[in-house]
């Protein structure tokens, strides 16, 4: 008896494992390949906002709370409408025309968590050397990336030497 109950647990759990169903990788949405956010429809027109899935997570928090803020009548009566949010160690800026419609988004942060292409590339191309600082830059124009960047300090001794790298890990600039 006790072996019966047994068996048949056994076979329970087994034919439950094996009804899930395989999802195929090709199939597969990864994070950075998601579409631009819609933050608002003005009619014909539409307000196109990129987020940049950094690691950082105070990046996410405030691009996140960016994507959900409601202007509601705020802009009517202005030509240009501003809206500013910061946190410690970052900020982002953007801009509305008269008819509520994103213009411009301009964001800057310091000392953000870099992404492992980035730092891969960087202890690769400089090794022994270290990254003391950082600033990431990231600015969109009507839904076009204009910049996405990191600008790095690195040391090495007493050597020190600046970088502007591409938020892929191509190094733009050295200075």
């Amino acid at each position: 008896m006790k072996t019966f109950i047994i068996s048949l647990l056994f076979l329970g759990l087994t034919a439950s494992s094996y009804s899930q169903e395989k999802v195929k990788e090709e199939g597969v949405m990864k994070v950075e390949d998601l579409p631009a956010v819609v933050i608002k429809s003005i009619g014909d027109d539409f307000s196109v906002y990129l987020p940049d899935r950094n690691a950082d997570p105070k990046v996410r928090a405030l691009q996140d709370n960016f994507i959900a803020y409601d202007l509601g009548v705020n802009y009517e009566g202005y030509e240009t409408y501003l809206v500013y949010m910061e946190i410690k160690g970052g900020s982002l800026a953007a801009t509305y025309n008269e008819k509520g419609k994103l213009i411009t988004v301009v964001e800057n942060y310091k000392n953000v968590v870099l992404p492992r292409q980035v730092i891969y590339e960087i202890y690769k191309k400089f090794p022994g050397w270290q990254i003391v600082n950082d600033k990431y830059l990231y600015s969109q124009k009507e839904g076009d990336i204009l910049k996405k960047q990191y600008n790095l300090k690195i040391k090495k001794g007493k050597e020190s030497r600046k970088l502007t790298v591409h938020s892929d890990g191509e190094i733009i600039a050295e200075r």
